[in-house]
């Protein structure tokens, strides 16, 4: 597809293979160096990431008019110069819990705003006919980061210390920022029409779009509580695995990293699956099927029968994950015209963030009164009411199909 789309490409490996080497760097570092308990982890996971998606609202309509790329490289180097401040504060003995509250939410903010920037420029910079490959080719890269990243940052910290992955993700962002600078040819940011950019209204232009949208609204709200259900049992895992059975780090990493050899699996099956069955019959039918196996998480036990369980859950998750993500990024940005792309894009991580944070403090709270195995429970049975909030007419072509 291209010089520049091969630029972006390795732009977003390089960054994901470092994001995988510090996968779950923050809470961790919060058990081990902190000794933080069920209530601080879940909120280290919860209010960074809320007050990021606050930060980003403002940004939504200041990223969608003006050229992307240079924002891009911007979000990269923040991300590096505040993920750095960790290791730092770490070797003088400064660092705390507060610290650790603010990097998650500027890392948090400069996500969302890079994501949107990077989904407009791609909607730009390759064919419509090529969407659906370009986005499982990054579903593919983040999943192998994943199963790549965490054993070696599991290893590293074990030889070099809690810090070790964070300076890893760190210069993962500096060297993306160095890939985004090789991208050669103009770019045409669209301009802004009357006041839209200055305005409140303005701000919430993405989310018009997306309620206005009768597909693009029920899978909103779907992901939404998907997403935030799964991920909210990550700190939940981490205080169960690490603290109360016992696991030791290496492990925990593994139970995490193995299963997303089925990202692979997944990704690679996009293209095919939707050319066979449809992409509706796949939204629902994979859709449903990604949620209905967290609900095992419960069942976790001490030693090698417990690790393979948590193996087992995360490896169908992360097949029917790898599979659908990428089906709904194209189908986005199908549905979504040139002039919202960045805006519509960070309404859809703003309020998938700010889900995950809700759900992740509540989850945490539960756990703090009746113990993290309870509040598994409760993520479990939640999540298998969200196939009720996928597209109707994607919903008729799947009973069909099934």
């Amino acid at each position: 597809m291209g010089r520049r789309f091969g630029w972006l490409w390795t732009a977003y490996a390089v960054s994901a293979y470092g994001s995988g080497l510090g996968f779950g760097a923050l809470p961790l570092i919060a058990v081990l160096a902190l000794h933080a308990g069920p209530a601080e982890v879940s909120a280290l996971s919860a209010v960074g990431p809320a007050v990021g998606a606050l930060i980003a609202v403002p940004l939504a309509p200041w990223v969608e008019f003006r050229d992307k790329r240079p924002v891009m490289i911007a979000t990269d180097l923040t991300r590096f110069a505040v993920m750095a401040t960790v290791p730092v504060a770490y070797f003088f003995g400064w660092l705390g819990f507060v610290q650790l509250l603010v990097v998650s939410a500027v890392v948090a903010a400069a996500k969302i705003a890079f994501s949107a920037a990077g989904g407009a420029y791609l909607k730009a910079l390759v064919p419509p006919d090529d969407l659906l490959v370009a986005n499982a080719r990054f579903e593919s890269t983040n999943w192998s980061s994943l199963a790549v990243g965490p054993p070696v940052g599991g290893a590293a910290i074990g030889l070099f210390g809690p810090v070790t992955t964070v300076v890893a993700d760190a210069l993962s962002y500096l060297f993306s920022a160095l890939c985004l600078t090789a991208i050669r040819g103009r770019e045409g940011a669209p301009h802004p029409t009357g006041k839209g950019t200055i305005r409140a209204g303005g701000l919430l232009d993405g989310w018009r779009h997306i309620m206005g949208h009768p597909g693009l609204r029920a899978l909103y709200l779907n992901t939404m509580l998907v997403s935030g259900l799964i991920m909210a049992t990550e700190p939940l895992l981490a205080v169960l695995l690490l603290g109360r059975l016992g696991f030791p780090p290496w492990q925990y990493a593994l139970a995490f990293a193995a299963p997303c050899i089925g990202g692979l699996i997944g990704s690679r099956l996009a293209r095919r699956t939707v050319a066979r069955h449809g992409r509706d019959r796949v939204i629902r039918t994979v859709g449903t099927l990604r949620a209905v196996w967290l609900i095992g998480l419960v069942f976790v036990r001490p030693g090698v029968v417990g690790l393979l369980t948590v193996m087992a859950v995360q490896l169908a998750i992360v097949i029917n994950m790898s599979l659908y993500t990428p089906v709904l990024a194209t189908y986005r940005l199908e549905h979504t015209p040139a002039h919202l792309v960045a805006r519509t894009l960070s309404a859809w991580s703003i309020g998938q963030q700010a889900s995950v944070a809700v759900l992740t403090a509540l989850a945490g709270l539960l756990a703090d009164v009746t113990g993290p195995r309870t509040a598994l429970t409760a993520a479990g049975l939640l999540v298998l009411t969200t196939p009720l909030l996928l597209p109707a007419a994607a919903r008729k072509r799947a009973d069909r199909w099934t």
